[in-house]
């Protein structure tokens, strides 16, 4: 797989890097990622996938852009207001870098469809603030086999991890917590979204490259507030009804 010209130039700062080089970058130019939710999270995530080269991005989202959403989805402006997030959210990636394929499905991830949505993918984010969507996608990557970055965020913290197998999502998470938060409910600071979404861009970047060392069975927590960040390990679940 060749670059052109204009890609060398946009690529050089990976191109140069030990753990990206070529090899990595035409895994890049080769790899499709599904981005489920086009909000906080898998927004700011989306453009740096973008930036970063991935072949093909497949964005999965029912919902229309509000004005209460630019706070934090920096991926849309005033101008995109009453537009689906999947089609506001692929001009702004094709504006950023017209060599990614641009794949918008306009459709909410359901138990039912979950698996047609993320065929062929080799890793999805799910930046999803449902906890059926989160429970259907892990579903579905989990059977196929499919790397999933799961991104999360409230107030002023954040949360990323990566199951590529055991432990699942579910074993972290078995069931939705009756007194679930939301941002919606409790309120978020904008720029965690940011932080949020890029490092779950930066956990799929490190997979689809194979550079480093993916957040595999642990979870990262980020606390804006406080301004420190630990991670901590996830105990599969011998008894999960997914991966046990």
């Amino acid at each position: 797989m060749s670059f052109s010209d204009d890609e060398i130039e946009r690529y050089a700062r990976h191109l140069v890097l030990s753990e990206v080089g070529g090899p990595g970058q035409q895994r890049l130019k080769a790899a499709r990622v599904a981005v489920v939710g086009m909000g906080g999270v898998g927004g700011p995530a989306a453009l740096y996938l973008a930036a970063a080269g991935v072949g093909t991005l497949r964005l999965i989202d029912d919902d229309v852009v509000a004005l209460s959403n630019l706070q934090r989805q920096v991926q849309f402006d005033t101008a995109d207001l009453g537009r689906t997030k999947v089609g506001a959210g692929a001009a702004a990636l094709a504006a950023l870098n017209p060599h990614v394929g641009i794949e918008p499905v306009a459709e909410r991830l359901t138990p039912g469809n979950a698996a047609r949505l993320v065929a062929g993918c080799d890793a999805v984010i799910d930046g999803t603030d449902d906890f059926d969507a989160r429970f259907a996608v892990n579903a579905a990557c989990m059977a196929a086999r499919i790397p999933l970055v799961s991104g999360a965020l409230g107030r002023w913290s954040g949360q990323v991890a990566v199951f590529s197998g055991r432990p699942c999502y579910c074993c972290l998470v078995p069931a939705a917590p009756p007194d679930a938060e939301t941002c919606a409910r409790v309120g978020v600071v904008g720029a965690v979204a940011g932080v949020v979404g890029a490092m779950a861009a930066l956990e799929a970047i490190k997979i689809v490259a194979g550079a480093g060392e993916a957040l595999a069975g642990r979870l990262l927590v980020y606390d804006g507030l406080a301004g420190t960040a630990r991670t901590v390990r996830i105990a599969a679940d011998p008894a999960c009804p997914v991966c046990g």
